[in-house]
Formats: structure tokens, sequence, C-alpha cells
């Protein structure tokens, strides 16, 4: 399936209110949801929250919590918008050389064990 994110313009986030972004995702799930040929009902069952929500949301009148936005994107198949929150390990030059160093450079033979006895040549100190 592609992806609905064919935006002609972009937003300043910045300049936004808390409210006026709000609308902005409200208005993204909405035209996600037609662009997918989805009813607010069918939404609303794949998500798992109620019709009213969706609507509300979508027009700007109701805040969701972020739960219910996962739901949402989950229900319209865009969880992978999350990467961007995702956080990656940086490993310095320093740390990969020494990463690198203790990898085992080759392999050895497995050691010959007898169950429940030591080998002759392997003596233990006494306390």
């Amino acid at each position: 399936m592609s992806r609905m994110l064919e935006n002609s313009y972009n937003t300043n986030w910045f300049s936004l209110s808390d409210q006026a972004i709000l609308r902005e995702l409200g208005l993204f799930v909405k035209e996600t949801r037609l662009k997918l040929n989805y009813t607010q009902n069918d939404l609303a069952e794949k998500a798992g929250v109620h019709r009213v929500t969706i609507s509300e949301f979508e027009h700007g009148l109701r805040s969701i919590s972020l739960i219910t936005f996962i739901e949402l994107l989950r229900a319209l198949d865009l969880l992978d918008l999350l990467d961007a929150f995702q956080t990656r390990a940086v490993v310095s030059p320093l740390q990969m050389t020494r990463l690198e160093a203790q990898k085992r450079q080759r392999a050895s033979h497995p050691r010959a064990r007898t169950k429940g006895k030591r080998l002759g040549h392997i003596k233990r100190k006494k306390k």
C-alpha cells in the first residue's frame, strides 16, 4: 500500500498554536482515512475507538490521548511515521575500535568433557 503523505505544502509547525497543531493532525487523519476509502465507522472499528471521537478529532473539536493517536495510526497502517522518534545509539570511533578488538579472531576446537568427571590433566588447587 502506498503511503498517503503527498502533501503539496510544508507546514511551519513552529508558527502554529497547540490547538492549530491538533487541527492539522485531525485533518491528516481525515485526509488519510478518505484516501483509504474508510468511513469514520470503519476507522473507529479498526482502531477500537468510538466514531464520535474520530469525528470530533478530525474537526478540531477534541484532543485525543497519545494512545488513541497511536491506535489511529495503526489502523491507518502508518506506524512507520513514528520512526522519527526512535533513538539510535551512537558509537564513537574509539568505542568501535574497542568492540572490534573484542571480537573473536578465530574458532577453537571444543574441549572434550566427560559428565561428572574431571580430566586427569586438570588439577584444582586446594584451599
